[in-house]
């Protein structure tokens, strides 16, 4: 990064010593009056997407020589040499015993597609792990902990309540400075979870002195571990003490050595990580003066209101609140940059689709305009007042069957995906088999649409490039290294693809 700048600040005062008289001056494009914060932004955009691009684990499946799908096993001795690599770079004790053993090849087995998940999700949220472990001087290999405690997202809360990427129980997160309104829950917000995950994660290690004892403290408390010590005559080390913790606890280290070694050697496992949407490095903030909705953000700059969202977890609702200190949006460097310079038309844009002030009508002439009858003004009329949820009379459910999407069941309801996130509270565009859509709709008997037969499986699938697609992008979609997803087209030129062009997936 330090390169890049240098660069930018010497071509900046390359163009001003380097000005050329008045009349030789070419007019300024009054559509881009700063060309040069252009070129920089362009710049720093290019720089940030090669950056998040760049993967190593497609020469390894290739020197391999892996087909898709393929499921590699090594033996037990293969495992514990790679243990014993990782172990010569952390304070952590990544033993190599039956029960990670056995939770490794389970891993490598039957969870593939979460670490698949798990791998694309990192690409967030690493970079922020790794500079709150640093500042705390904690060990890196710590960020595993967040995969095996919510598989990288915020919004996940367990049965016993625990919510955020690091999974803090409401007492704790409130004793570690999380606070929580009818609006915000801070267990969710990435940054202030993680900064709460290390001072935590530190006072367990100075308690016990034993990271795996630490990990297990903050899975099943420093209570159960405390018992546990005592049970088993006062032994100080993990595996000492393993048979006197909670089941539960039992399993959490050898799922944190499980997923770490699996998260570091994927590509040996043949796994390819999920493409990324988007990657740590390529996001901004922008903190807001006022109140105001996500989808008034969203009209502004087009920007996707369930993008919005998800990189935003902190707030329950789509309101982002006035507080102190002032709260902020998180998101691409490109929306938030024109955010900041719509920032005044955000809050008047707000003003006027959430706060419109009455629009009082012109009096007759002649009229005696001492005394105004404001009762249309205070109490307006039923049908003049606007509402996001038709008349009850329209109510009706729809229950989610397999293969469905809210994209499908708007279209059969003729509604928005936006008002039936809305009508049921959703967050996120995710809904689940069995789960009570209300609906509101115009019709008053809707006729599902027929179900055509499904077409017979086809021998070749194809996929039609388009703007943004890159070979190694569409390769990493379908689950392919870009070594296999030439062979499929050994025609195809990888550096030179068009939009439009089709590429044979399958």
């Amino acid at each position: 990064m330090k390169w890049l700048i240098s660069i930018l600040l010497f071509l900046s005062s390359t163009i001003v010593l380097g000005q050329k008289p008045a009349h030789l001056v070419r007019p300024s494009d009054s559509l881009d009056p700063d060309p040069f914060v252009n070129t920089v932004q362009q710049s720093l955009n290019l720089f940030y997407a090669d950056y998040a691009n760049s993967n190593k684990y497609d020469s390894i499946i290739t020197a391999l020589n892996y087909t898709p799908g393929q499921v590699p096993v090594f033996s037990d001795s293969v495992i514990c040499a790679r243990l014993a690599k990782m172990n010569e770079l952390t304070p952590f004790q990544l033993d190599c015993n039956a029960a990670t053993l056995s939770t490794i090849k389970f891993f490598a087995a039957q969870r593939r597609g979460f670490i698949r998940v798990a791998l694309g999700r990192s690409a967030l949220y690493f970079d922020l792990f790794e500079e709150k472990l640093t500042e705390y001087g904690l060990p890196l290999e710590l960020r595993f902990l967040s995969v095996i405690e919510s598989g990288l997202r915020p919004q996940v809360k367990s049965r016993a309540g625990a919510l955020g990427l690091w999974q803090f129980m409401y007492k704790t997160g409130l004793y570690f400075g999380l606070d929580e309104n009818s609006y915000i829950d801070e267990r969710m917000d990435p940054e202030k979870a993680t900064d709460a995950a290390c001072r935590y994660l530190k006072q367990l290690y100075g308690i016990y002195g034993d990271w795996n004892l630490a990990l297990a403290a903050y899975n099943a408390g420093p209570g159960n571990v405390n018992h546990a010590i005592r049970k088993s005559g006062g032994k100080t080390t993990y595996w000492e003490v393993r048979p006197y913790l909670p089941a539960e606890t039992q399993g959490y280290v050898p799922n944190f050595i499980a997923a770490a070694y699996m998260m570091t050697y994927h590509a040996e496992y043949n796994i390819i990580p999920m493409e990324a949407k988007i990657h740590n490095s390529q996001l901004d903030t922008m903190c807001v003066k006022s109140g105001v909705h996500m989808q008034t953000i969203a009209k502004l700059v087009d920007w996707d209101l369930t993008e919005i969202q998800s990189l935003n977890p902190v707030y329950k609702t789509t309101y982002i609140p006035k507080m102190t200190p002032a709260r902020c949006v998180t998101g691409p460097l490109d929306k938030i940059g024109l955010l900041v310079s719509y920032e005044d038309s955000l809050y008047l844009l707000e003003e006027a689709i959430y706060h419109p002030k009455p629009v009082i009508p012109p009096s007759p002439v002649g009229q005696d305009t001492t005394q105004k009858d404001t009762t249309s003004i205070i109490n307006p009329p039923i049908d003049t007042l606007q509402t996001n949820i038709p008349p009850a009379s329209n109510l009706m459910y729809h229950k989610v069957k397999t293969g469905e999407n809210l994209r499908q069941i708007a279209l059969k309801y003729s509604v928005s995906i936006e008002q039936l996130m809305e009508w049921n509270a959703l967050r996120t565009t995710n809904i689940y088999v069995g789960q009570k859509l209300t609906i509101y709709t115009n019709q008053t008997q809707v006729q599902p649409a027929p179900t055509p037969a499904p077409p017979p499986p086809p021998v070749k699938k194809y996929y039609t490039v388009k703007p943004g697609d890159t070979f190694g992008k569409i390769a990493q979609r379908n689950n392919l290294t870009q070594a296999q997803l030439q062979r499929l087209n050994p025609g195809i030129r990888i550096n030179s693809i068009a939009i439009g062009q089709r590429i044979r997936i399958k």
